[in-house]
């Protein structure tokens, strides 16, 4: 993107819409309306959110209106991350960028379909950045959940998941690629969301719970907030991922709960690669 004038960076920005939209899809899967999703790569692989691509089976529309009915081939609702596979090839693929090579205080571009307004784009700029977490201060609505978040050069540095005071989550260009990989690592089984606990302590809200998990052997509840993680509090979003990385296979990690008015501490016995869950 060139520095000439404003009528051209005006005009640059909507050709990298134009591009963008034309790598995102609609996605649709169980009761939780529409959501959005990357094309990553031209044989049908499409990325999205977890809590987008709720059952196995999902319907995808593309930019150009065809409708494909695709299948749920990874699944990692601790990232937040879903794998759809359509039967398609030649499909116009995004360009992936380097999540890392992000700076804060650089331009980035959303596109989703929020209220059904298919390909919505907006624009907001690097907030701050992590190795399991982009944050960035541009304006997300339900809908945009699965969608990419661009570099000013066009290239999808994440997907986007949730909003935090205010603020735009999106999990990393390259935390999908290892995703993608299959590196195995310990899994709660859980989908999380971040809240506010008083006026400033960090709380990950249990969204759901996968079936046979670790976390469903522990006992760990719908509605429950994890405060804590062995007597360590959570003071980040990404301080949960930490932790768990930092964790072996089988080992019994104690987590703070919050339920209702009470605290108390489960311990979870960690699994590797628990989307074992995915085939039953």
């Amino acid at each position: 993107m060139t520095n000439t004038s404003f009528p051209n960076i005006a005009d640059e920005l909507a050709a990298l819409a134009a591009k963008l939209r034309h790598n995102t899809v609609k996605v649709r899967s169980g009761s939780q309306g529409v959501g959005s999703g990357v094309i990553w790569q031209a044989d049908g692989l499409i990325i999205t959110n977890a809590h987008v691509a709720t059952s196995r089976r999902a319907t995808v529309e593309l930019a150009d209106g065809r409708i494909f009915e695709a299948v749920r081939t990874k699944f990692d609702p601790q990232q937040d991350l879903a794998a759809l596979k359509i039967n398609a090839t030649n499909l116009q693929t995004a360009t992936i960028g380097d999540s890392d090579a992000l700076r804060v205080g650089e331009l980035v571009i959303a596109v989703g379909n929020p209220f059904a307004d298919t390909g919505a784009v907006t624009t907001g700029i690097i907030h701050g950045q992590h190795q399991r977490a982009v944050m960035a201060d541009i304006q997300l609505y339900p809908g945009n959940s699965g969608g990419p978040l661009a570099d000013c050069l066009g290239r999808v540095v994440g997907i986007n998941t949730m909003v935090v005071n205010g603020l735009a989550v999106a999990v990393p260009s390259l935390a999908v690629n290892r995703f993608l990989l299959g590196a195995s690592r310990p899994q709660l089984g859980v989908t999380l969301q971040p809240v506010l606990i008083g006026n400033r302590n960090l709380g990950l809200l249990v969204l759901s719970v996968l079936p046979d998990s670790a976390a469903a052997t522990a006992g760990v509840q719908i509605g429950d907030v994890l405060i804590g993680v062995s007597g360590r509090s959570l003071s980040r979003y990404d301080d949960l991922s930490k932790y768990l990385q930092q964790s072996k296979d089988g080992e019994a990690l104690p987590l703070q709960i919050w339920r209702g008015s009470q605290q108390f501490v489960v311990y979870v016995v960690l699994q590797s690669g628990k989307t074992a869950v995915e085939s039953r």
